[in-house]
């Protein structure tokens, strides 16, 4: 049986609640499906279970697209300050980590149920462990989509994919937002992982591996990009990790090595000529106050002082700053935190987030090519790309009404 509706959206993460929550604040009909058993499990794991909703500092730069002026609009109408003041209708209360991330105090769980609340208020219809197995666009009939689920069959004008990504795919990711796009002849750029674990190669791994649990301040960069994070890095089984590592994976091309400062804003140079004899007994205990214990006693054995002298000062102070790795890959989208890539922006007004060769048809989140940096901002542009396709939905309605 046809079920006719203002706007199906498929996908109720973060972007599909916002969206629908949007839409149906302005009285229009809108059914969101999920194909897992509840709402935002995403949302539910982020944050360490605590959910890093945004980033006060939210801006263009935060984000990786290969058009990096396409979230401005979105950003622009929907800012930080714009989320905060639900959370704040809820009696939420957060906090501020650093670097203007934003967490629950208790629980990723009040927002997701903020969300449903919201939707609830706003007349949404909800459908979860509805698996979609098709979709058309019914030209003869005012161009509405047709979307076919096992048990229902539903249409309506306008359709959002809000499917997300391939990262974590034991939480229910899968390819079918990009498979749809591509159906309707959308450009998708090659999604790839992204905020991820890098692995070591082979030799690397031999030298490095078992100082798994070793955490040390660092700043990371590569070749190919002016982005450089200073964060912790973390010593894995596998490679190395920690939020420096993940900033930079996202912009890593998987053939240049990663270059990272194990020592930032020491001149170990000059502190060392500050504590007397030049011998090597020295240089270790320098080594241990700049560096964990661990890490120092086998950068000690790795790269050996090689002579006293001002040269080999400098080239050991150097190989310090400017470590370089050639990962063997990355820990792929089972870790990824998010997918880079995705749907091509060339294919989406950047106000809207509508598909400039089907009216109708929207693509919010993560699923579309627009990848944040750590820390609250791929919620933010997941927010931000719902609120505007519901707005422009809610207007074309009106419209067509």
């Amino acid at each position: 049986m046809d079920q006719p509706y203002d706007a199906i959206i498929l996908g109720a993460g973060a972007a599909g609640l916002m969206c629908a929550i949007e839409a149906g604040r302005h009285g229009r009909r809108v059914l969101l499906l999920e194909h897992q058993e509840r709402i935002g499990k995403k949302i539910l794991i982020s944050g360490g279970g605590r959910c890093n909703f945004t980033n006060l500092h939210t801006g263009p730069d935060n984000f990786l697209s290969a058009n990096p002026h396409f979230v401005k609009s979105a950003l622009a109408r929907y800012t930080p300050a714009d989320f905060i003041a639900l959370v704040e209708k809820h009696h939420i209360l957060y906090h501020e980590k650093k670097l203007g991330q934003l967490f629950c105090d208790r629980s990723a769980q009040e927002i997701t149920g903020m969300l449903e609340q919201e939707c609830r208020e706003a007349g949404v219809e909800i459908s979860t462990s509805a698996a979609v197995r098709d979709v058309q666009r019914e030209v003869q009939k005012n161009d509405s989509f047709l979307v076919r689920t096992d048990s229902h069959t539903f249409r309506a004008p306008c359709l959002v994919i809000a499917t997300g990504g391939l990262s974590i795919p034991k939480m229910g990711a899968t390819s079918f937002g990009y498979d749809l796009a591509r159906k309707f002849g959308l450009k998708v750029q090659e999604p790839r992982p992204a905020l991820v674990p890098l692995v070591f190669s082979e030799s690397d791994g031999k030298r490095w591996r078992d100082l798994a649990g070793v955490s040390n301040e660092v700043v990371a960069s590569v070749p190919t990009s002016k982005q450089t994070f200073r964060e912790n890095m973390l010593f894995t089984h596998r490679g190395v990790s920690g939020p420096a590592i993940l900033q930079i994976s996202s912009y890593w091309n998987g053939r240049d090595p990663v270059q990272i400062d194990l020592a930032p804003g020491r001149e170990l140079v000059s502190e060392y000529h500050g504590m007397g004899n030049r011998d090597l007994a020295n240089w270790k205990s320098l080594l241990r106050a700049v560096l964990p214990r661990r890490l120092a006693d086998r950068w000690a054995e790795v790269h050996p002082l090689t002579g006293a002298s001002d040269a080999a000062l400098a080239e050991a102070e150097r190989q310090l700053h400017q470590w370089k790795i050639l990962p063997q890959g990355t820990e792929g989208f089972g870790k990824a935190e998010v997918t880079a890539g995705g749907v091509d922006t060339s294919e989406l007004s950047a106000k809207t987030m509508e598909t400039r060769k089907v009216p109708g048809l929207f693509l919010i989140g993560e699923v579309v090519d627009v990848t944040g940096q750590l820390g609250g901002f791929n919620f933010q542009w997941a927010w931000a790309s719902g609120y505007c396709a519901g707005q422009a939905i809610a207007d074309s309605v009106r419209k067509s009404s």
